[in-house]
């Protein structure tokens, strides 16, 4: 089953699944689009938790820029669009590793600010750094598929708790 998410706008409530997510990024960054959709349901259940959040109310400040993340937090939140996503590289945290480090997520929803960090376990050092490789060839893009597939799968399958560790 496909997970959603739901948000609201002009009274009326909106639902995206991962589907609707991907359509709008693009088959490129799974793995991507599918840590969006965590990172808005941990941000969502801990600073929203009674109701759907107003849309428009999403604040977004992301340690470095991965389109899949910020196309799949755009699909549901607006927040590019609206100049409410913005990448902030002061809060990378080096201390996480260098996988790691980066995947720090500052979201504010109605005033109510939460940080969410990626947990170990699911980045591999492998895709890491094939998807950071500048120029790959055929084979490299076919494997790194395979890879964001398999990567989208298990972020999916995890709760958000389990995927992303909160910070208030």
């Amino acid at each position: 089953m496909d997970e959603t998410i739901l948000v609201q706008e002009l009274g009326q409530l909106l639902e995206f699944s991962y589907t609707d997510m991907l359509c709008y990024a693009g088959p490129f960054s799974r793995a991507g689009v599918a840590s969006a959709l965590k990172v808005l349901q941990r941000a969502f259940a801990a600073l929203s938790p009674n109701h759907p959040p107003l849309r428009r109310s999403i604040v977004i400040r992301a340690a470095f820029d991965e389109p899949g993340i910020r196309d799949g937090i755009e699909a549901v939140t607006r927040a590019v669009t609206d100049g409410r996503y913005t990448t902030d590289p002061s809060l990378v945290r080096p201390e996480r590793g260098h996988i790691l480090q980066g995947f720090v997520f500052q979201t504010t929803v109605n005033g109510r600010t939460a940080t969410l960090l990626m947990r170990p376990g699911f980045i591999t050092d492998e895709f890491f750094a094939l998807s950071g490789k500048r120029e790959r060839d055929q084979a490299d893009e076919a494997h790194l598929d395979g890879l964001n597939i398999q990567l989208a799968r298990q972020i999916l399958a995890a709760s958000a708790e389990d995927v992303y560790e909160l910070v208030l």
